[in-house]
């Protein structure tokens, strides 16, 4: 099966928010086995998302349109679709009333407008979405398929694992597709493609390398007709991977670093409490991404200025003598809100986030310190810009060497 993807919005094509549907469902689709052909984006014209079913059509036999499915008049996904299929919208008296006792949920009175989102033409049918008022559209004419689904990105992937997912692999059957993702931290995109380049051949399975923020990700996808089978192609890749790359490998596939730590400080029954200068309480957000970090992160010191540092227990001394970025400084800071907070273990950023150098230091330096009092790690590392990145990677490189202490510890 042949797929292209339509993305509908005129603030994409302003840049006003990024496209991350399309990247979403363009990393689903190949685990089905459908081959994705084509991205297009267009405005909330109807003639010209006319035009782009038109030629999709022509050459797809799934076509998957994201956004304008909303009650204003610039969302117009449905009528582009009646349009070019020759069929009249009419509104459902069933789905009128499932989007009327949503607004009924919430205490509130349904605009009228919101009825365009009860549409239907004769080769439509809703699809469920229980996080909005916009239900999807599957659509089958001539042994093809049209799905609309909504373009806020939690109603999308929602409406696309519980309901578009599952009809579609039982419909296709045959061919699996199955992927795996390792996440690493502290080496380099180049580094990492140098260490396992002898494996980079393979064809089946594939091996992809990528940066992200979190650090480098390396993407192994098998083919295979069965998920066993596979899954078997994948194991003894994934072992040789991990023998090259080592501690440097923290998880895979969907975990995040938060979410590691917290598993580990959870297991270890450990408290935490970070001080940060040059991530500016970043660290603190990541932890309590995490439902039920209250039970192991009880809190932070963003402590951006010398005199908040002193304030929190950090000696005055210290910056005088080595800088407020360095690694005396650092080590005091995870010490200071360690014994300030009453916890287990400390976290201390600092460094120079930019766009200036600072005390001499280039930007992107970053000193990182983790302690328990007993067991410490201390490291230097330098970041490239922009400010924004070198912010991210120190708070992830943090929770890195927070997830080696809490292994060291046993």
């Amino acid at each position: 099966m042949k797929a292209e993807i339509i993305s509908i919005g005129s603030e994409i094509l302003l840049g006003k928010i990024v496209d991350t549907n399309a990247s979403y469902l363009a990393g689903q689709l190949p685990l089905l086995g459908i081959e994705l052909c084509r991205v297009t984006q267009v405005g909330d014209n109807q003639a010209g998302i006319v035009e782009a079913l038109r030629q999709a059509w022509s050459r797809s036999d799934l076509i998957l349109t994201t956004g304008g499915l909303g009650p204003t008049e610039d969302d117009l996904t449905r009528e582009a679709i009646a349009e070019f299929l020759g069929e009249e919208p009419k509104v459902d008296p069933d789905l009128a009333e499932w989007v009327r006792s949503v607004f009924r949920r919430l205490g509130r009175e349904m605009p009228e407008r919101n009825l365009k989102q009860a549409t239907l033409i004769p080769s439509a049918q809703p699809i469920p979405n229980p996080r909005g008022t916009a239900p999807g559209w599957w659509v089958e004419r001539e042994s093809k398929l049209i799905l609309a689904l909504p373009g806020p990105p939690n109603e999308m992937q929602r409406m696309w694992e519980r309901e578009i997912r599952p009809k579609l692999r039982e419909r296709l059957g045959g061919e699996v597709i199955i992927s795996r993702t390792l996440k690493t931290f502290g080496l380099s995109e180049s580094r990492v493609a140098e260490l396992i380049s002898p494996l980079l051949p393979s064809v089946n399975p594939t091996i992809g390398v990528y940066a992200k923020p979190s650090g480098i990700q390396i993407s192994l996808t098998a083919k295979a007709s069965s998920q066993e089978e596979a899954e078997g192609l994948i194991t003894p890749l994934e072992a040789q991977i991990r023998s090259l790359l080592g501690e440097n490998i923290w998880g895979e596939n969907d975990e995040t670093l938060e979410k590691t730590v917290g598993i580990l400080l959870r297991e270890k029954g450990l408290t935490l409490a970070t001080m940060e200068s040059c991530t500016g309480g970043l660290i603190a957000n990541l932890l309590t991404d995490v439902p039920v970090s209250s039970d192991y992160f009880k809190g932070g010191v963003v402590a951006y200025s010398n005199e908040l540092k002193i304030a929190f227990g950090v000696e005055a001394k210290l910056i005088a003598h080595y800088g407020a970025v360095s690694y005396e400084v650092a080590e005091a800071m995870a010490e200071a809100v360690r014994s300030r907070l009453g916890t287990d273990v400390g976290i201390g950023i600092t460094g120079v986030a930019g766009p200036s150098e600072l005390e001499g230091k280039p930007v992107g330096t970053v000193y990182t310190a983790v302690s328990d009092g007993v067991k410490k790690r201390v490291i230097h590392t330098l970041y490239p810009p922009p400010r924004q990145q070198i912010k991210q990677r120190a708070a992830f490189g943090a929770l890195f060497e927070l997830r080696k202490l809490l292994l060291e510890r046993g």
